[in-house]
Formats: C-alpha cells, structure tokens, sequence
C-alpha cells in the first residue's frame, strides 16, 4: 500500500488490506475505527511503559461515524494497544493480533529509520517449526516453537548448538517468533556470518497443570523516564510477586531438564553437550534463564538475562544460590553470562546496572549491554537479541 499525501502508511502489523494505523514520517500513529453508535472511543497503550505514549488517547468522530486520532511520535518498536469503545477494551479489527497480558491483543509496529536487523530480507531463511508434545510433568499437550536454521534440511549430517530462549510475563511461545521476529534477526546474523547456525527453542515457560497454576506473573512495568529524567511516581512490585515468579520458574525447571532438553536432543540434530547449549529469556523469562542456567551449569554453558535478574535485590555472595561467590570457578565453568537492559526501564535498567558493577568489581565475567532509549518493550528485546546470538557458542 503506497504512502498517502502526508506521508503517513499503513503499518506494517495491520491485517491484510488495512489502511489503518498510519505511520508518519515523524513516528506518530494514526489510528481509525468505525463504530458509529458509539459514544466514546480511545486508544489505550498496553502498560506504562508502552512507546506509544500515556494513554488514553481520546479520539474525535468524524461525520461518517468513523473516529480518528494521531498520538505524539512514538519510541520505533512493537507496541501492545487496545480500543477502549464506551469503556470496553475491545481489539482494533484492523491490527493483527498478538498474545500478550494473557490474551490476545493488538499490536501496531513503528519503525526504527535506517534499521533493519529485525525485518525479512532477501537472505536464506529458517524455518519455525511448530512442535506438539505430550508432557508428563503437566499431563497436558503442549507446543514449542523451535527455529532450525537455513541449512538445516540441507545438509542432514550437520548437527547444531541450541538456545533455549523464554518469553515474558503474560506472553507465550509464539512471543519472540511473532513480536520478537527472532527468526528474522537469526536468518540475517547468519547470512552475514556474524552468528554462527543455531537452533532456537521457544517454549511457554508456563508449565504446571491448568487446575493448580499460580496467578500469572504480571509483567514488572518500570516506567519510562520523562524529559529532564523525572519519571513518574510508581510502587514497586512486591514480594507476593516475587513468589509467584518463583512458583513457576520451579514448575518450568522441572519441565525444562527432565522433558524439554532431551526431547529436543532426540528429535533435532543438536550438539547434545553444555558447551553448546545456552539459555536466555526476557523478563520473567530472564528469572527461569538465570534460575535454570546457573542451577544446572552441568548442562549449560551460557546464560542470558534480558532486562531482568535476581529480582528483589543482588547480592554477590548469595545470589543464585552462591554461584558467584568463586569468580575464578565461574570464570572457568561459564562460556558466556550476558545481561541487557533498556536505559529507559527504569528500575530494572538501576537493577541490571547494579548487578553489573557488583560483578566487575568482583572479577566475574560477563557482558552488559544497554539498549539506548527504550524500555520494557520488545525493541530492547530485539537489541538483546541482535547482540547476544553473535556472542553464543564461540571459542
């Protein structure tokens, strides 16, 4: 679909025809919906540290029933938004849809000017497999998404190193394929050479038995820092959250070492030992990496937490159950710790940072990244990523 007289376009996560939301050239975003029986209608960004803005956004009818506003330029990324229609959330019917806050919800992209790392591009592609399994652990079926690169089916005597890669509070194993486009950022670092081939599994770190899952563990919503670094007034989650995120990071380690890696051995051409296999995740999905990785360092040899760590505080000598209290141990056992936060998560980011510096000052390696500008959204995440698959499964 071409560009209107103002420059603006269709963007590119709407469904199949849809001329709404536009994206300007100066990253705001118009968006339109029909409903001519309405009263009020509003765009509500999903969270408050969505790069749309502060919602709600209230939007102005137009003569043929039809009702439109343009939001303030957005942070370039993938950004969750509904449609408050008479104080009903109700999906926009012009955005595909996207499983997050544990539903399926709108999503509009904004592009980042002079990227690309994230998009298809005339490259070999992998392929994202849909892989069902019935668990024992949960007595449920259940389905990993699982990236088998280029070549894979090319050549059937190669056998691959595997990253085991989780998702956030409130999303599923579609997240990174879908939000993240993780399949695309992996096909370009391929092509390029900068990432060596690798297999990604993306299961839903979800795993106990429907009738006695805990609550959802709502994703942590630092809030994005104002003009002049002033954010805004927010509590900060507490224990009880804490709990649950442990909850399930306990299902989930269960599920993980005695049913999902050696599934994944047996059904794929892996490289079936610790020095190529790592885990990462986002959020709480950071939370499961950390509590799997460095508690069962006898089957992998990397661990990556994206935006998030030991929450509820770091402390070196008793963090992770002590694993970093020999740095030359670490330092010798671990290929690659990674840890990445966006400056504009505010929390997380004096989290992450803090957890840096006390590790430094320790001697223990690791790499720190920082996302510039973003917060706990999924172009931090795709960041992550881009730096992170480079790094795994080398010398």
């Amino acid at each position: 679909m071409a560009s209107s007289l103002d420059g603006s376009s269709p963007a590119a996560s709407n469904v199949r025809g849809a001329e709404y939301p536009r994206i300007h050239p100066d990253l705001r975003v118009t968006f339109r919906l029909l409903a001519p029986n309405a009263q009020q209608v509003q765009v509500q960004p999903g969270g408050n540290d969505n790069g749309l803005g502060t919602g709600p956004f209230d939007m102005v009818r137009g003569e043929d029933g039809s009702w439109t506003v343009t939001t303030p330029p957005a942070v370039p990324g993938f950004h969750y938004y509904s449609l408050l229609v008479d104080g009903v959330a109700v999906n926009d019917p012009a955005s595909d849809t996207y499983f997050g806050y544990d539903k399926q919800t709108s999503g509009v992209e904004v592009p980042e000017p002079g990227v690309d790392f994230y998009d298809a591009q005339d490259v070999p592609h992998g392929e994202v497999r849909a892989h069902w399994y019935r668990s024992q652990t949960t007595d449920q079926w259940r389905r990993a998404y699982v990236y088998t690169p280029p070549d894979y089916d090319t050549h059937p005597e190669t056998r691959y190193p595997v990253l085991y890669l989780q998702h956030g509070g409130g999303e599923d194993e579609t997240s990174w394929a879908k939000q993240g486009r993780a399949n695309f950022v992996l096909d370009n670092l391929i092509a390029s050479g900068k990432a060596l081939p690798m297999i990604v599994v993306m299961d839903c770190g979800y795993a106990t038995p429907v009738a006695v899952l805990p609550p959802p563990a709502p994703r942590p919503r630092p809030l994005r820092a104002e003009t002049g670094g002033q954010g805004q007034r927010q509590e900060l989650p507490g224990e009880a959250m804490w709990e649950r995120l442990r909850q399930i990071s306990d299902a989930f380690e269960v599920l993980m070492i005695n049913e999902i890696v050696p599934m994944v051995d047996a059904t794929y051409r892996t490289i079936p030992d610790r020095e190529h296999r790592g885990i990462a995740g986002l959020s709480m999905g950071s939370f499961e990496a950390l509590r799997i990785g460095l508690g069962h360092l006898d089957l992998f040899a990397s661990i990556a937490a994206l935006s998030g760590g030991p929450f509820g505080g770091f402390d070196l000598q008793t963090a992770c159950n002590g694993v970093f209290r020999d740095p030359a141990a670490f330092n010798k056992k671990v290929r690659l710790f990674w840890l990445g936060a966006g400056t504009a998560e505010v929390w997380i980011h004096t989290l992450i940072v803090g957890m840096h510096e006390a590790l430094q000052g320790a001697g223990v390696r690791h790499v720190f990244y920082e996302s510039a500008g973003t917060a706990h959204e999924w172009q931090t995440w795709r960041r992550h990523l881009h730096d992170l698959a480079p790094r795994l499964f080398r010398g």
